[in-house]
């Protein structure tokens, strides 16, 4: 383990390679390592690296404090998931800068049935109350609830989501040896038992100001969309909702009480064009053409016809099987049936070509029952 993350650890600490430099160096020569082997010549055809910064990462030694940081991660109980990794977020990987790596506590995989609530730190009673019921309800329907682990809302939302039995992500803004806030380090154990703590900052990291907008950017990142519920007109929380709207994502809010200046930022998101949100169906029916979610007062529809399925070879049959009338990304078929991409792909290409599957925008897949 040690040496097949040292290259990752030593390349994100080279002064020069950001988050996104790193992304196009991943998916150019496929892992640190061979980035380390290219040539002066093969840097410098990534578009933001110079001769002086190519020189830098040729001449990288990897230091003990990179070593020493491994050991303890693991030492600690923690691990690094990184970007090639099967199990890294992959809403994540479809920002413009992705972090190369995690460091998570619990567990973590690929699923997009990911929904960000967040809110003021100061809540209400009646924000407390509403965040908790709401995230049961996700939960129970499927969703994994993501949020920044902070005081009021976000502790709401993790808290409802455990009473509700279902699965929780916490993004730090911190280190996990830096817990913040201090008085939320129960909250950290008992996140990781039912989900995952995740960062991308190393264990140490102090909880500096700055710190937090980049963090926001993971909390939209790996969720399909942005629940808001209460937040003044200059809030963490609307940054994140900001967030969510350049990564294309899904942007909610519940409303509050118009005299209170903490409903104030919600109720501009409302008028903006944010989905007004009473209960997780409000959601959930915005989220029909990327999740498999059918109401149970839903009528049943129909399924493809058996004439259709005769001349099926046996893997068109077990894709098709995995698909339904809602629109399913790509990398959850895959993920649900364990097949190779460029196979999946081909398979899904000549049943689109036999008129049986539709796809649409983003790589999206779903039966075609006309």
């Amino acid at each position: 383990m040690m040496e097949k993350l040292l290259p990752w650890l030593a390349l994100k600490r080279i002064p020069g390679v950001g988050n996104h430099i790193f992304k196009l160096l991943i998916e150019r020569f496929k892992t640190p390592g061979l980035v380390f082997e290219a040539s002066i010549d093969e840097l410098l055809s990534i578009n933001g690296i110079t001769l002086a910064l190519a020189k830098t990462i040729l001449t990288n030694q990897t230091s003990d404090i990179i070593k020493k940081e491994i050991d303890d991660v693991y030492k600690k109980g923690y691990h690094i998931v990184t970007l090639s990794d099967d199990n890294y977020p992959s809403l994540l990987l479809k920002i413009h800068d992705p972090p190369p790596f995690l460091y998570v506590f619990g567990s973590i995989d690929s699923s997009i049935k990911n929904i960000a609530v967040v809110g003021s730190r100061k809540s209400t009673s009646y924000g407390m109350k509403t965040t908790k019921q709401l995230c049961e309800e996700l939960v129970a329907c499927g969703m994994t609830v993501v949020s920044g682990m902070a005081k009021g809302i976000d502790t709401a939302a993790h808290a409802g989501a455990m009473v509700g039995k279902g699965r929780t992500i916490a993004v730090l803004g911190s280190g996990f040896e830096r817990i913040y806030p201090k008085e939320n380090e129960s909250f950290f154990y008992k996140i990781a038992e039912q989900g995952a703590v995740i960062s991308e900052f190393s264990l140490y990291t102090k909880p500096e100001a700055y710190n937090f907008p980049k963090r926001n950017r993971i909390i939209s990142g790996v969720s399909l969309g942005t629940v808001v519920v209460e937040a003044a007109k200059r809030s963490g929380s609307l940054i994140t909702a900001r967030l969510a709207m350049e990564q294309n994502r899904e942007v909610f809010a519940v409303p509050g009480n118009i005299h209170s200046f903490k409903s104030a930022g919600t109720h501009n998101l409302i008028k903006q064009g944010a989905k007004l949100v009473e209960n997780a169906d409000d959601i959930l029916e915005e989220l029909l053409h990327v999740i498999e979610y059918r109401h149970p007062l839903m009528e049943s529809v129909p399924s493809v016809s058996a004439d259709k399925k005769l001349n099926l070879s046996k893997e068109e049959k077990l894709v098709l099987d995995t698909l339904g009338t809602y629109p399913l990304h790509i990398d959850e078929i895959m993920r649900k049936i364990s097949i190779e991409s460029g196979k999946l792909s081909s398979i899904l290409l000549q049943l689109e070509l036999k008129g049986i599957v539709d796809q649409s925008a983003g790589n999206f897949f779903s039966v075609n029952t006309n």
